[in-house]
């Protein structure tokens, strides 16, 4: 049977503790290399040229391939002929498309029942950003979180101890599935509707937000828990996100300030999340709302959640069917005795895993363009690197070579931070309150339109444009987005040039 929580673990007991040991200073460095970081990641205070190596986003891992729309989808350039094979089966994973079992191809069967795609590359589109649905018939690569909040003693510490995330909706769990195998009814379908806001400039320009509303039609189980809030995600891209894994754990919390002692505003909150096949408990770094530790515990996420598909991180065969969805309880798995115990056994895990690892971060452009100059320094006086830490140095203990003390620049801290009302989903995940979202990278944020054919940005794709993204900042991020609205015209567009150019 399905779990009744949305765990961090499966199947498996954790020990209970709420507070994680994580190393104060880096493991990894000599005294030597503990000064090189400090030199290279020190912020800028010249934006009169280019910093050295800005051009390489990603480091050695950097792609300078052709800028089109297939720009996210190269290897890291530092990857041994070994493992670009390695990567190339894991692509081939990644965009395959899964049917429901039994099929005569048992290798690809066990979609479901319910589910949101059937193949990963169905949302993360040319592993880029995901979309609203924006007038087509399904929501693919948006979806619905649905959880709700803890209420008694025993949920709460649940939750405290790390042991589990949110609380699902009885009947359709963790997320509205719009999609599911022949002769099971859909979950329902996911409705948006947009209220427009207007935004006054200095200057005397104005803008317009949209202000979304989320709503279910054609609830095929009944109708939901009073207490289920709606999350909306849209899919984020997958771009250097093994060199965000190899961020070293002192160097993310060194920026955290929970209490906000520095009394600047910015009180950046560490996720800790529990390890999906140990239960130890690690700094949550991946998802919108860092719930989940690695890049693997994201994929077999994604693999149960969207998918159906069981993996041994995730061994839930029926996805994320209710035990009162009855039928979806009843109908055929994908598991072949032969392969193992899961619809997708360990290789096909690691092999996504190693390809979501080593999709690169393609090289800036302009750099030296004397406006995306001006942006930058308007990007670092506004306020904006409180949150979106410009680089790191990756340890040099990485799992792999290719992502080993590599000088990047992500433009993210990683941590929670309280971004206004305006952005609340209202909804617990493990540590995120319903205002907290973890602060998104920004490396080819300016590629979207070139990649996904749209500029929808924000964690459900409301803002239509950077500059309509920057101004539903809010909370700990309000007076750097009042900072960036209260400036001229010509220095408002050239910070946004200056993003388009990451």
């Amino acid at each position: 049977m399905p779990p009744l929580v949305t765990s961090t673990v499966s199947a498996q007991d954790v020990p209970a503790a709420d507070t994680p040991v994580m190393p104060q200073e880096r493991t990894d460095l000599t005294p030597k290399d503990r000064k090189r970081v400090d030199s290279v990641t020190r912020p800028t205070d010249d934006f009169s040229k280019p910093e050295q190596f800005e051009t390489m986003q990603g480091g050695a891992a950097t792609t300078k391939a052709t800028v089109n729309g297939n720009i996210f989808s190269h290897f890291s350039t530092n990857l041994t002929f070994q493992e670009e094979e390695t990567f190339k089966l894991g692509n081939a994973l990644f965009t395959k498309l899964w049917v429901a079992a039994p099929s005569s191809t048992q290798a690809s069967d066990g979609l479901g029942p319910l589910f949101n795609a059937r193949g990963c590359q169905s949302c993360h589109l040319k592993d880029g950003r995901g979309h609203p649905p924006e007038g087509a018939p399904d929501a693919t690569s948006m979806f619905l979180r649905l959880a709700r909040p803890a209420k008694t003693d025993a949920e709460k510490a649940a939750v405290a101890e790390h042991r589990v995330l949110n609380f699902p909706d009885p009947v359709y769990g963790e997320q509205l599935q719009d999609l599911a195998v022949q002769d099971l009814a859909i979950e329902g379908r996911m409705k948006v509707t947009y209220e427009e806001i207007p935004v006054e400039l200095a200057g005397g320009e104005k803008a317009s937000l949209r202000k979304p509303t989320y709503s279910i039609s054609d609830l095929g189980y009944g109708p939901m828990h009073p207490d289920t809030t709606l999350s909306p995600r849209v899919s984020p891209p997958m771009i250097g996100l093994g060199l965000v894994q190899a961020i070293h754990e002192a160097d993310i919390l060194a920026n955290a300030d929970p209490d906000d002692k520095n009394e600047d505003g910015i009180s950046g909150k560490a996720a800790f999340v529990r390890d999906h096949r140990t239960g130890e408990l690690k700094l949550g770094r991946f998802g919108f709302k860092a719930q989940n530790a690695s890049i693997r515990d994201q994929s077999s996420s994604a693999f149960a959640g969207d998918l159906g598909i069981s993996t041994p991180d995730a061994p839930r065969d029926f996805g994320d069917c209710t035990q009162a969805q009855t039928k979806c309880l009843t109908l055929p798995t994908g598991v072949q005795e032969r392969l193992g115990p899961t619809e997708a056994p360990d290789p096909v895990m690691d092999l996504v895993t190693f390809y979501s690892e080593n999709l690169a971060v393609p090289a800036r452009r302009d750099i030296d363009n004397p406006t995306v100059l001006r942006g930058k320094e308007m990007f670092y006086t506004s306020g904006c690197t409180s949150c979106h830490t410009p680089k790191f140095v990756t340890r040099r203990d990485a799992g792999n070579k290719a992502q080993a003390f590599q000088l990047i620049w992500p433009y993210a801290d990683f941590l929670l931070h309280d971004m206004g009302e305006g952005l609340a989903d209202g909804q617990q995940v493990g540590d995120a309150d319903g205002r907290e979202w973890r602060t998104q990278p920004l490396w080819g944020i300016g590629l979207t339109k070139t990649v996904n054919n749209h500029t929808f940005f924000l964690h459900d794709g409301r803002a239509r444009n950077l500059t309509e993204a920057v101004l539903w900042h809010g909370g700990e991020a309000q007076a750097a987005r009042d900072a960036f609205a209260d400036l001229p015209k010509d220095d408002r567009q050239a910070l946004i040039t200056f993003l388009e150019s990451l």
